[in-house]
């Protein structure tokens, strides 16, 4: 303020008694506005140490655990995403995991099936070949039995042609010439 006015005494001598006659009319004097800045400093320099740099420190202090806050937000963030493409790297791979084990499984059914089936056909025709050979011998023993009978039915018949009584040598050898005319 003093160097306004003394730019202004400066400039204009008329207009620096004006404005220090402006002043005194007033009621502004020097030493009361230079008392009130002291005051005026030393309050501002007691609330600088006591309110605003404490205010300040813990303003710093929250500003700092909120970044830290955010970068570690963001840290987590990151993670995961990591731990999503993680989860879908383990699932893709147990997906084809799993289809490897259901196409094994299928392939191990139908070669089991299949061999199920073969080993039913071989049975199958153990079982054919068993009731032919079954077969081929009972016919045998029918032929046998028939050619038998005949023989004796011939034997019978002839005996009784002839009326008269064989003896156990003719009826063996009539038994054997039927028997050898039949087959």
């Amino acid at each position: 303020m003093t160097d306004l006015i003394q730019i202004l005494a400066a400039a204009d001598p008329q207009a620096a008694t004006e404005s220090a006659d402006l002043l005194t009319e007033f009621g502004i004097e020097w030493k009361y506005i230079v008392m009130q800045a002291i005051s005026f400093s030393i309050l501002a320099g007691v609330l600088w140490k006591f309110a605003f740099k404490p205010v300040l420190a813990t303003m710093d202090e929250r500003e700092s655990k909120i970044d830290a806050g955010l970068k570690y937000a963001e840290e987590m963030k990151v993670k995961l995403a990591e731990a999503e493409e993680e989860k879908k790297k383990i699932l893709a791979e147990a997906s084809v995991e799993a289809k490897a084990i259901v196409t094994e499984a299928r392939e191990t059914a139908e070669a089991r099936i299949s061999k199920s089936a073969q080993d039913a056909i071989k049975v199958a025709d153990d079982i054919t070949k068993r009731a032919e050979l079954q077969i081929e011998n009972d016919r045998k023993q029918m032929l046998a039995e028939a050619k038998s009978e005949i023989a004796r039915l011939v034997v019978a018949t002839t005996a009784q042609v002839l009326s008269k009584e064989l003896s156990e040598d003719e009826k063996s050898r009539y038994s054997e010439r039927a028997s050898a005319s039949l087959v």
